[in-house]
């Protein structure tokens, strides 16, 4: 799954859950008990899912984080040289973006 697909679908679900939510807060004044219970009952549901579905997507981030340092790790083993110059390249650009405020 790509990056924007898995932000889209976590911008959807806390869209989903802000606005079951918010039809608990706003119509709670108006509901009778049983109709409470249901909106009670859809606004846990949706939160259960989007734990879930934010935990999934956490694990994810991680795993593909994991495997980005295993790469860069045995890039820099591979060829150490190209890692001192990418690294002196960082620090060349960050120095020069930081002495400009």
């Amino acid at each position: 799954m790509s990056k924007d697909t898995t932000s889209e679908h976590l911008r959807a679900e806390l869209k989903s859950l802000a606005d079951t939510l918010e039809e608990v807060l706003s119509t709670s004044a108006d509901k009778s008990k049983s109709e409470l219970d249901k909106l009670r009952n859809k606004a846990r549901t949706a939160l259960e899912e989007s734990r879930q579905r934010l935990g999934e997507s956490g694990e994810r981030i991680a795993q593909t984080t994991r495997e980005a340092a295993i790469r860069a790790d045995d890039y820099v083993h591979e060829k150490p040289w190209h890692g001192v110059g990418i690294g002196a390249a960082v620090g060349i650009v960050l120095g020069i973006l930081l002495t400009r405020r």
